[in-house]
């Protein structure tokens, strides 16, 4: 059950036994209903299903009988099935978000997560392939010049490049989401949890951007979406935004192949344009929570997971010995 079964398919006032109902749901069920991201929400439930499960819980209230050895016995299990870190991570952050919430509600006196380890993050997490300057300009400059299409998967590689945006946020943007914000052109971006942040456009990004508009056509449609299909075979809607699966399928799996990088870098993915992004800026001396506040982090930690300068042959101690 959801809260969305105890609500009128009409608008209108509650009947009584509606109100009775809503009135006695479980803060356990509150909580979930209460995650705005539907990817963060959908993701919480199956983890907090699936802790119930292995525990053999049965009703939402069951939930306030477990102990910090619950967890535990929880998370060796997840370790045992050779999960990565950070989906354990994950899934422990779904099980501690409900039980924050059940604190707040007075529903549970502490939260048995805090003080239970969690895989520590290593050299090879946040390991999403980044690429290297040379690379990155080949792929930016695959599309080709004399199609609206090439011209829009062009802008679409620079504001990824550029501005190191996550693909549902690139799909997400309207057309009145390029904003002048003293003097100088932003993208109001909406991130994880509909925080929203600023991010300055960088002129090459801006330029190719315009030259798309210009080309579509759909610059004065400032309520629609900034990025979208050229053409749609099956319903032959042009006004709505690009799924973010076909940036991968259609932008960034295409020119990958196109250009060879598919084989050269393992694993080339939307986010190794989030990587490339963050590992460039960190590399030429970025502000690490400048760089944080760009990418939209909750933790400047997740941030450091792009920070590769340590691992630069140049920098090591090696070559500051002098006898």
């Amino acid at each position: 059950m959801s809260l969305k079964d105890l609500i009128p398919a009409k608008q209108g006032a509650l009947s009584a036994a509606q109100f009775d109902k809503l009135a006695d749901v479980p803060p356990e069920l509150e909580w979930l209903a209460n995650i705005t991201n539907e990817k963060t929400r959908r993701a919480y439930k199956l983890d907090a299903g699936e802790f119930s499960e292995f525990l053999g819980l049965r009703r939402p209230e069951e939930f306030r009988t477990v102990t910090r050895a619950h967890v535990i016995a929880w998370r060796e299990t997840l370790e045992g099935r050779e999960l990565s870190g950070p989906t354990i991570r994950r899934k422990l952050s779904a099980l501690s978000s409900l039980y924050e919430y059940l604190c707040e509600r007075n529903a549970v006196t502490g939260n048995p997560v805090d003080g239970v380890k969690r895989p520590l993050a290593n050299s090879n997490e946040g390991s999403t392939p980044a690429l290297s300057d040379e690379q990155a300009r080949r792929l930016l400059e695959a599309p080709p010049e004399d199609t609206v299409k090439g011209v829009r998967d062009r802008a679409i590689l620079a504001a990824l490049l550029y501005h190191g945006m996550r693909r549902e946020e690139l799909c997400g943007l309207l057309v009145k989401d390029m904003q002048s914000r003293e003097g100088v052109k932003h993208f109001k971006v909406k991130g994880k949890r509909d925080k929203i942040r600023y991010v300055p456009l960088h002129p090459l990004a801006q330029r190719l951007i315009e030259n798309y508009l210009l080309l579509a056509g759909h610059g004065a449609d400032t309520d629609g979406p900034l990025f979208r299909p050229v053409r749609n075979n099956r319903t032959g809607e042009l006004e709505r935004p690009l799924n973010p699966n076909s940036i991968y399928r259609n932008v960034v799996r295409k020119y990958g192949q196109a250009t060879g990088l598919n084989i050269e870098v393992n694993g080339l993915c939307v986010h190794s344009m989030r990587a490339t992004a963050a590992t460039n800026a960190l590399s030429h001396e970025a502000d690490i929570a400048k760089v944080q506040e760009w990418l939209g982090h909750a933790n400047v930690s997740t941030t450091r997971l792009y920070d590769r300068r340590k691992t630069r042959p140049e920098d090591s101690p090696t070559f500051r010995v002098r006898y």
